[in-house]
């Protein structure tokens, strides 16, 4: 599939889905989220591939935020109907992918570029990141799950201090409360990105699906999680790679999962 606004790159089990709109910041339009929707799901269903990262284009941006200028004259029930169709296109997607999503933050990451760093399995960063959820600036509020999303990763009144205050923290800040995983120069930021990949596929994508299904659980109204783990942690013991992960186990060997 051809892509104007997003590069995909595969290299045996990792997939690198780079954002390219540099001169608009890597900004979210309408045709870069379907973009990146129709990436995601190609790569889901492609046996190989195992991790995906997440990027920006140039050293300056991630995603620096929505493309304000297709929604600002909207309506009540227009501006409904963007934050739905957008979390259920591509924002619910990569949460709820199957195969983990490393988002590699390498400049602003704003408003709906959060957002997005958010939905992914977990984020690191470079050094000269900035994070942050401008929107009530704009008399808006986040709508791609960033009231949600945020509450989560850093607290109630972080969150709420981000969201009020529509200012930015700098990667370390991101860092200590949890937002980020790992800080890094911005010339490591994918090594990085690659390495944490590499220890992802030694393992069994099988499990880390399984794993993803139900810590996502947790957050979701009216789900025990509990109940998904206990139901997924006896699937797995139905599938080729318990057999495998197991039997290496006691052998003392590496196990070597199927379709990896």
């Amino acid at each position: 599939m051809k892509f104007n606004n997003i590069l995909v790159e595969k290299s045996d089990a990792l997939a690198q889905i780079t954002i390219n709109r540099p001169k608009k910041l890597n900004a979210l339009n309408k045709e870069t989220i379907t973009e990146l929707s129709n990436a995601f799901k190609l790569l889901e269903e492609d046996e190989v591939v195992k991790v995906i990262i997440l990027t920006g284009s140039g050293e300056k941006a991630f995603v620096a935020g929505a493309d304000i200028s297709e929604f600002a004259h909207f309506s009540i029930d227009e501006g409904q109907s963007l934050a739905k169709k957008g979390q259920e296109i591509l924002f619910d997607l990569v949460e709820n992918l199957s195969i983990p999503v490393i988002a590699a933050v390498n400049g602003f990451a704003l408003g709906g570029g959060l957002e997005l760093a958010m939905s992914c399995h977990f984020r690191i960063a470079s050094n000269n990141a900035k994070m942050g959820l401008p929107e009530v600036s704009l008399g808006v509020i986040p709508g791609y799950g960033g009231t949600q999303r945020l509450p989560q990763l850093v607290g109630k009144g972080k969150a709420m201090e981000m969201i009020m205050t529509a200012g930015m923290i700098s990667a370390d800040e991101a860092k200590s409360f949890g937002l980020v995983n790992h800080v890094t120069e911005q010339e490591d930021l994918l090594p990085l990105a690659e390495k944490l990949a590499g220890k992802i596929m030694r393992n069994s994508s099988v499990a880390i699906a399984t794993a993803i299904k139900a810590v996502n659980a947790s957050f979701k109204d009216g789900v025990n999680g509990f109940d998904v783990e206990v139901k997924g942690f006896g699937d797995c013991f139905g599938t080729d790679d318990f057999a495998e992960g197991t039997t290496a186990f006691l052998e003392k060997r590496r196990p070597d999962f199927p379709g990896n």
